[in-house]
Parts: C-alpha cells; structure tokens; sequence
C-alpha cells in the first residue's frame, strides 16, 4: 500500500447485513461496527428464507452491543392504515429492546418511530437526490441514504451542503449520509419497483419482490414466430456493486455510513465482506491507499462468495447502466459443499471433531464451518486424523479431527471450500 494522509479523521461506521443468528454473528465476528436486520414483514426482506421475529430484539440488541455494535432494525417497506398498530408495537419493542435506530421510508412509519423516541434513518427508498429533500427529511432522520441514481460527485456536494448549512437531525448531530457499497443492485428507480407486482402480485416495496428481473428474455416476432434471446444477457439484472477500488474516495466525499447489501446472503457471505470492508476502512483511516496488488487480493475474496459479476463504482463514476449479469446464479469463484457436522470442540488442544456424513475430505483442503451461535469459521485442514489415526484422507461416515484455533460448537454444520469449475 502506499501512505498518503486521510482528508479526515472522522468517524465511519460500517453497516453489515444479517438476515439470521448465524449472519448476525459472522457479521460482528467479522468486524462490523453495526448491523441491520428486519423482524416480521414490514421490512424489504420479508420474504428471505430466514428472518428474524419481534421477540428476537432483546437478544439482537444484546449481542450487538456485547460486540461494540449497535443494532439498526429495517422497518422500511410501504405500510397500509391496518398496519399501524403493528408499526407502533415493533417500535415500542424497538425502544425496550434499545435498538439504536430504525430504518423507514414511508412518513406514517417515521411519525411512529419518533413517537417512540428512537433515531430514524432514512431508507433509500424516500429517493432523496438533493440538499432541499435532505433538509425537508432532517426533521425526522439522523441518517440519510439518498438515491442510488447519484453520482459520487453529487454525493460529495451533498456532504458538503450538509456541514455548511448547518444540517441536524433530532439528535442535534450533522445529518450523516449513508451509502451502499457492495451488493446486489436493481434496475428500478432506488429500489422502487412494480415488476414484480404487475407480474404475480406480490410487491417489492412490501418486501415480496419475486425477482422476475433476474431472468433471461426473449423478443418474439408476432407476424412470423421466430424468437431471440436477448443479446444472451440478462438484461434486467446488473451486476452486484463493488466499490472497494474506490472506497477512498467514497469516504474523503464525507459518506460517514458505508453499507453492505445482503441480508438474503448466506453467513460465509456477510463475513467475507465485511472483512475485505473492514481492512479497507481500517486502511483509510491510518492514511493509507491500496495499491494494484492489495485490491487485487481484496477483489478475490470477495469473488469467492455469491455474486453476479461485480460492476466496480456503477452509478458512483457517471456509468451508465449496462453491467448486466450473464447469470441470474451464483458467480463465485468458491463453492461449499456440505460434508458433515461438528460433534466436539476440544477447547485445550484447539481441535474440532466432525462426523462426516455426506462426503469425505482431504488433508490441506479448506473448510467452512457455521452455526446460529458460532456465525463462520473457516480453515485449511492440516493435519488431519481419522477415527483417531494420522491420515492424508478421510471417507464418508468417518469421525474426524483436526486443529481449529477458533470455537466451533456441537450440531455446527461443516464444509469443504473448493475452486469453482470454468464451465459452471
């Protein structure tokens, strides 16, 4: 890296997503200073395949503020008059929970959050694009996260405006301007779309977008029949958003929230993001810059969890919109596969015991380990013994052990890591 001072010493708080136990503690294992996450339906979430309940906030918060993290819950969907008592409920269990702040878009929602005395941050939804819309929303949110359309430069005059205008929210601070910086992105206006809705009735601003965006297309000629496949990209579907190269810049621009994309993702997802952003924060802040080599590596590891492809700065730069996906699926340059379960950590000798119960395994090959308690754990595994004997292999249905510095509990699941094929 090479050494060059900071443009400023403030503070930056990075925001992981968690969309489960086992995410919220891969996330503050992994260094992030706050974590978000949504409870119930009203969130833009909903319909991930795990999600929180409201009688999870006591815990959440706990372990949130056991790590040094503070706790943001995700109320940011569109509600409806019925649905009123249900915003007030979750944000008095917010409040005794003490959740530090709420995310929200829709004013009823902002109304009952302060209602509650809690700090509300503005969700991308509300599409704020200039100063004017900053100051309107300063009288409800200490944080605002303005539209995704904005370029960097327009986000820099944005800050800027804030600190010579004056700009506070309730809490009596300088309004703080939260942008995304890595993660799946989405072809609608700030994430406001109706495709999903128009096609099965299920709205994405109510957190139940089915995603029809992220399939392939085909044009077919009314008069003869005959049908293309568009350009053999899916044309809806940008790539995920990956800002590490420029983060630097993100940062001296006066961005004081830096937030990850994905409380959809998996636990090994939200930990090896918020690991490469966490060392490139850190960087910043000791005035340091990456050179070629460093973001070389940071960008390989972010690559060998789930991703579309990346499109480094996107609306960031002034690109226009063109990074389509060439695969709705997983890019990943690493793939899981589940081989068995943890039965015993040895916490003297540091070793892991592991029943394999659906694949064998190989000394040297890199593990994965997760659960709701533990959150990721990853290694290479050297040596290896099987059914208490040195080995270079191990079969399906052995009984194995091998060094794992870091606790890893009984029932956690375990998983080989190995290079993706070319032709997957």
């Amino acid at each position: 890296m090479n050494t060059e001072k900071s443009a400023s010493t403030r503070s930056v708080i990075l925001l992981a997503p968690a969309g489960d136990f086992e995410s919220l503690h891969a996330a503050l294992r992994s260094g992030a200073d706050a974590v978000y996450f949504g409870v119930g339906t009203l969130n833009m979430r909903s319909r991930a395949a795990a999600n929180f309940r409201r009688e999870d906030l006591p815990r959440i918060t706990e372990l949130c503020h056991g790590a040094g993290a503070r706790a943001f819950l995700a109320l940011n969907t569109i509600v409806y008059d019925s649905e009123i008592p249900a915003v007030r409920g979750i944000c008095a269990d917010a409040k005794n929970a003490g959740v530090d702040a709420v995310i929200a878009a829709d004013p009823a929602v902002l109304a009952a959050v302060g209602e509650a005395g809690l700090p509300a941050h503005l969700s991308v939804q509300a599409n704020v694009a200039n100063l004017a819309a900053v100051r309107f929303y300063a009288r409800y949110a200490d944080v605002v996260v303005p539209a995704r359309e904005l370029t960097l430069a327009q986000i820099g005059r944005l800050c800027a405006g804030i600190r010579e205008q004056n700009i506070r929210g309730p809490s009596g601070e300088l309004v703080g301007i939260e942008l995304f910086v890595h993660g799946a992105l989405c072809a609608a206006v700030s994430g406001k779309c109706y495709m999903s809705l128009a096609v099965f009735n299920t709205s994405a601003n109510r957190g139940n977008c089915y995603q029809p965006c992220r399939r392939s297309y085909t044009v077919r000629d009314t008069v003869t029949g005959q049908e293309l496949v568009i350009d053999n990209r899916y044309v809806m579907s940008p790539r995920d958003l990956c800002t590490v190269g420029i983060l630097p810049r993100i940062l001296d621009a006066g961005v004081s929230v830096l937030k990850i994309e994905g409380r959809g993702r998996s636990s090994d997802y939200v930990a090896a993001v918020t690991r490469v952003y966490r060392e490139a924060v850190n960087a910043w802040r000791s005035g340091l810059r990456p050179d070629r080599g460093q973001l070389a590596q940071w960008e390989k590891r972010l690559g060998e969890v789930f991703n579309r492809g990346f499109w480094h700065g996107g609306y960031y730069l002034g690109e226009k919109t063109g990074e389509w996906a060439e695969s709705a699926e997983n890019r990943s340059t690493l793939v899981k596969t589940f081989a068995g379960k943890v039965t015993h950590w040895y916490p003297k000798l540091k070793v892991a015991a592991v029943r394999l119960t659906a694949r064998g395994v190989r000394a040297g090959e890199r593990f994965l380990v997760t659960g709701p308690t533990t959150g990721v754990v990853e290694g290479v595994i050297d040596p290896l013994r099987a059914e208490d004997a040195a080995a270079d292999s191990a079969a399906k249905g052995s009984e194995i052990t091998f060094p794992v510095p870091e606790l890893v509990r009984e029932g956690d699941k375990f998983y080989i890591l190995s290079e993706r094929n070319a032709e997957e």
